[in-house]
């Protein structure tokens, strides 16, 4: 029996908003079945950015990764862009390992995120 991926998808101004409610994401199948309730989410609202708020996240798969880069990539049709807020200091250590540090903006929580999308 795997363990959902709780999500929270919502809009502030034309920012979406994608908070990750649960401490590990590690489940496969709850994190295909959070992509796809993004990806569905991304289609109706089409956010100019889109920020994951990673506040209640302590461990995530590298399956993570793939889920913010296929998400990144339906954006990147209208120019949206991801980004991220809230992440552990260890967590971001995935980022830069990974090189992916250069291609997602970092905030260090949510209001800063919300406030620089509706700066620009």
């Amino acid at each position: 029996m795997g363990n959902e991926v709780a999500i929270e998808t919502t809009m502030e101004t034309n920012v979406g908003v994608v908070a990750f409610k649960s401490a590990s994401i590690t489940d496969v199948q709850g994190i295909a079945d959070a992509t796809d309730e993004i990806r569905e989410f991304v289609g109706q609202n089409q956010p100019r950015m889109l920020i994951f708020d990673f506040a209640q996240v302590r461990f995530f798969s590298s399956q993570v990764l793939g889920l913010l880069l296929d998400i990144r990539a339906k954006l990147a049709v209208y120019e949206g862009k991801v980004v991220i807020s809230a992440i552990n200091p260890q967590l971001h250590r995935v980022f830069r390992i990974t090189n992916l540090d250069k291609i997602f903006g970092f905030f260090p929580d949510l209001e800063s995120a919300i406030k620089s999308a509706n700066a620009q």
